[in-house]
């Protein structure tokens, strides 16, 4: 893998970086702003099957970028959660927005030739559906939820299994994510973990993870591509 300088106020610098080929995105906090979808999805699943006090929905946003069931278990919540959640996530979905410049960069890449990739932790099914209604499915070689690997982030099997589909050098492959667990998925497949910081991550905990390069809005990602 090629080290990355880190960049913490401004686009990262290209100095001494292969240009890279293939771009593996995480889905929520990266290409589309779906926090408030999913804590109303989040809070009504808690009120369905929980049925008293208050969702914990702080919590359950630290780990995002998991798949949902195995949050259930972290948090000791009932996985017939998920049911309602996802009925919650699909009625709800027409009010998920791509973060500002996402359609830009996303068209930008595919024009410079790059290969492109979403790796959630939501499910393969809801994920394309998704995107679908965003109508971006098309800019992507590949789409995979995490009920499509044996073993979900932070292990690196969603990303090999793009990187694979892809036909990815790993040397000029990065992973943008704004989860640690992200990250740690990148480096378990031996790729460049990129932070998005555009979202509602935890800035603290995420660079506390020392990514390897650090993006402040979609369009840095740009920079380490060849025009």
């Amino acid at each position: 893998m090629t080290s990355h300088p880190i960049s913490h106020d401004g686009p990262p610098s290209g100095a001494g970086i292969a240009p890279i080929t293939s771009v593996v995105f995480d889905l929520d906090g990266v290409l589309v702003n779906s926090f408030a979808v999913m804590r109303e999805a989040f809070t009504l699943a808690y009120a369905e099957v929980v049925g008293h006090g208050e969702p914990p929905f702080e919590e359950y946003n630290r780990h995002l970028g998991r798949y949902f069931p195995d949050i259930m278990r972290i948090m000791g919540l009932p996985l017939e959660m998920e049911g309602p959640f996802v009925r919650e996530s699909y009625r709800l979905a027409h009010l998920v927005e791509m973060f500002d410049g996402v359609p830009e960069l996303l068209s930008e890449l595919r024009h410079r030739g790059l290969r492109l990739a979403v790796a959630t932790g939501k499910s393969g099914p809801r994920a394309r559906s998704l995107l679908n209604t965003l109508g971006i499915d098309g800019q992507f070689d590949v789409i995979l939820g995490s009920d499509e690997v044996a073993r979900p982030k932070p292990a690196p099997d969603i990303v090999l299994k793009a990187m694979e589909v892809m036909g990815s050098d790993p040397d000029r492959t990065v992973m943008v994510g704004d989860a640690v667990t992200d990250l740690a998925s990148a480096r378990g497949a031996g790729i460049t973990a990129v932070a998005a910081m555009w979202g509602e991550t935890d800035e603290k905990t995420l660079l506390a993870a020392e990514p390897d390069v650090i993006l402040h809005k979609p369009s840095e990602l740009l920079s380490l591509t060849v025009p």
